[in-house]
């Protein structure tokens, strides 16, 4: 039987894989493990690896069902067997800016390089968080590496930005695409600790609960053939993901502006 490569190798992925090695740890569901790494999240921001010990402590079988699902999608034997590298597609910017000016691939191009982001950052950090991690080699593993290299693809695509309200509603988003509830612990956690921090009255809950419910109703982004959604304009890749747009989120930035608090930097400071 074939193993899974792992994400940046180009080898072919056999679809008669296991969807769980029975050889891997089994699943666990640690509640406090997990909010002790918020707490440490909150501490610093910046420690994107905290993210995945959250995650990893509240997953349980979610991982599994979400593989499950995904093999059942109508694509999933052709992306598999094509096995595109997403990390080194994702960061080859030169290559995007040849597709058109409207494209969302240039929309993410620009979005990584304002925010000074690379696909091969965020994989690296989810290296870093367990760093003697074995290799699963399942189809569990695989979708895990799609689900996590196509995370700042959603930003672009939902007009969510990477201010803390931002990245709880793409939490939020990600958790109705494929179910987590350490993703979904996280969005609404960080949620409750930004609406402490600016006792502003924006419209935080009702923008992370309207990220969750439009990620229900869009289309899942890790079952369609990214190549090809980078190509389009990014308004006809959002339509044909059935992509909502994120307005309370929008009402909330007016309100922090309003207010006089910076909406990326939530710490009361003036803009």
């Amino acid at each position: 039987m074939a193993t899974t490569p792992h994400i940046t190798d180009q080898a072919t992925v056999s679809v008669a894989m296991p969807v769980h090695n029975s050889k891997a740890k089994a699943p666990s569901f640690r509640p406090l493990k997990a909010f002790r790494h918020f707490r440490n999240l909150i501490a610093d921001k910046e420690d994107t690896a905290e993210v995945f010990h959250i995650i990893e402590a509240l997953s349980g079988k979610s991982m599994i069902r979400n593989a499950r699902h995904f093999l059942k999608s109508p694509h999933a034997r052709e992306l598999m067997e094509r096995n595109v590298n997403l990390v080194a597609m994702l960061d080859d910017h030169d290559r995007l800016r040849e597709l058109p000016a409207d494209s969302l691939g240039q929309a993410y191009v620009r979005f990584m390089e304002k925010e000074g982001l690379t696909a091969a950052g965020l994989a690296a950090e989810s290296e870093r968080f367990q760093p003697n991690y074995e290799k699963r080699n399942d189809v569990t593993e695989w979708f895990g590496y799609r689900m996590r290299d196509t995370h700042d693809l959603l930003h672009v695509l939902t007009g969510y930005g990477r201010d803390a309200l931002g990245e709880q509603c793409v939490l939020a988003f990600t958790y109705s695409q494929n179910p987590n509830l350490g993703v979904l612990f996280i969005a609404y956690a960080g949620a409750l600790e930004v609406k402490k921090q600016t006792r502003s009255e924006a419209p935080v809950l009702r923008s992370v609960r309207e990220g969750q419910r439009l990620g229900k109703a869009a289309k899942r982004l890790a079952y369609f053939d990214i190549e090809k959604l980078l190509a389009m304009p990014i308004d006809e890749a959002r339509a044909f993901l059935n992509i909502g747009k994120p307005v309370y989120y929008q009402q909330a930035h007016q309100a922090y502006v309003a207010q006089g608090i910076d909406p990326y930097n939530l710490l009361g400071q003036p803009a």
